[in-house]
């Protein structure tokens, strides 16, 4: 038996947020004083180090279940199944559904039983169930499924990431600019055709790093102090990451048997150019091996970071012929990787 993604699906919204368009906003300092460079100059700056030009935002009456179940049909589609089939639906996300000018999450009921809802599928014997493990939330309900479908629990998946960011972001800090939306979603099965999940790597650090990301106050003193928004300590996150993604990499890839110089592509979490590229040359490094140039396939340029729906739908992207100079083969060996709030970290080796 192997264990293998057999559809997938995204959905990338239509408004796009310029890096221009961000020229007229009003970027605070954290004690809520101004920022002495221009706007202009906070813009360029932010382009050079994350490598954002623009990003997806959703329209206003759309929230984050509606369009992770926009990426889950289209999952179910291509994997050509009944919905009716399916043993489990896993939802990562990690803030509910976020109602335009709401100041409240709303998770009740999970984003799992909404979109399965959604999907009218009325097998009550499909666990619906959400979960919360920041930016690698998808991969890590991928090696859920993987868990349930081994054990036999399981014989086919669907797993989805989608998230809202634009909603729970402080417009007052230049962070925000970082954020974006957008779902992906994988039907995930056992099959007799070889490859499939090869490995997996997962952990959490908390003793101190567990608050790199948090709620805090908005950078605006004038705002109401009872309402939180996304926030992080972007140097140590760098920091954090360069240290510690890419020997997870390393492990998971040892155990997998397979040589570094097969590895075709790697799906990273994109959240900042710059660490992304210092953590491949790094994850190379670790073998003493050269760096391939197209190694790893950048989505963030026109996408900015949708969390969760990251990774997932830049393999979307790639497997539709969506990503200019990228492919895959049937094959080829992949992998994915992210780290995110909490501070988790995972990765998967997959085989096409």
């Amino acid at each position: 038996m192997h264990i293998r993604i057999t559809g997938m699906g995204s959905y990338i919204p239509n408004v796009v947020e310029k890096n221009e368009d961000f020229h007229d906003h009003t970027f605070l300092n954290v004690d809520g004083t101004t920022i002495e460079h221009p706007n202009e100059v906070i813009v360029e700056k932010f382009k050079a180090i994350t490598g954002i030009d623009e990003r997806r935002y959703a329209k206003d009456h759309l929230n984050t279940s509606d369009i992770g179940f926009f990426a889950a049909e289209r999952a179910i589609d291509d994997a050509k199944i009944d919905p009716e089939e399916l043993d489990y639906i896993i939802v990562a996300h990690n803030f509910g559904d976020v109602n335009p000018g709401s100041i409240q999450s709303d998770l009740l009921p999970c984003l799992a039983s909404r979109i399965k809802h959604s999907l009218r599928i009325k097998n009550p014997a499909c666990v619906a169930y959400d979960i919360l493990f920041g930016c690698p939330g998808w991969i890590e309900g991928v090696i859920q499924a993987q868990a349930f479908i081994k054990t036999g629990m399981a014989k086919k998946c669907l797993v989805i990431g989608t998230e809202m960011l634009s909603r729970v972001v402080d417009k007052y800090d230049r962070d925000s600019m970082i954020y974006s939306d957008g779902a992906g979603a994988a039907v995930v099965e056992a099959t007799e055709e070889e490859g499939g999940i090869l490995a997996h790597e997962s952990a959490s650090f908390t003793y101190d790093e567990a608050y790199y990301l948090f709620y805090g106050n908005s950078n605006n003193q004038d705002l109401c102090r009872d309402t939180r928004y996304l926030k992080m300590h972007g140097r140590k996150i760098y920091e954090f990451a360069l240290n510690n993604v890419p020997n997870a990499m390393k492990t998971c890839l040892d155990k997998s048997g397979i040589d570094i110089s097969e590895v075709k592509k790697i799906l990273i979490h994109q959240a900042n150019e710059k660490m992304d590229e210092a953590i491949i040359k790094r994850f190379y490094r670790l073998y003493k091996a050269d760096l391939p140039e197209d190694v790893m396939p950048m989505s963030i340029h026109k996408l900015g970071n949708s969390s969760v729906a990251t990774v997932p739908t830049l393999y979307d992207l790639i497997k539709r012929g969506k990503l200019d100079d990228h492919n895959l083969n049937k094959g080829d060996v992949i992998i994915f990787a992210s780290v995110g709030a909490g501070m988790h970290i995972n990765a998967i080796v997959y085989k096409c």
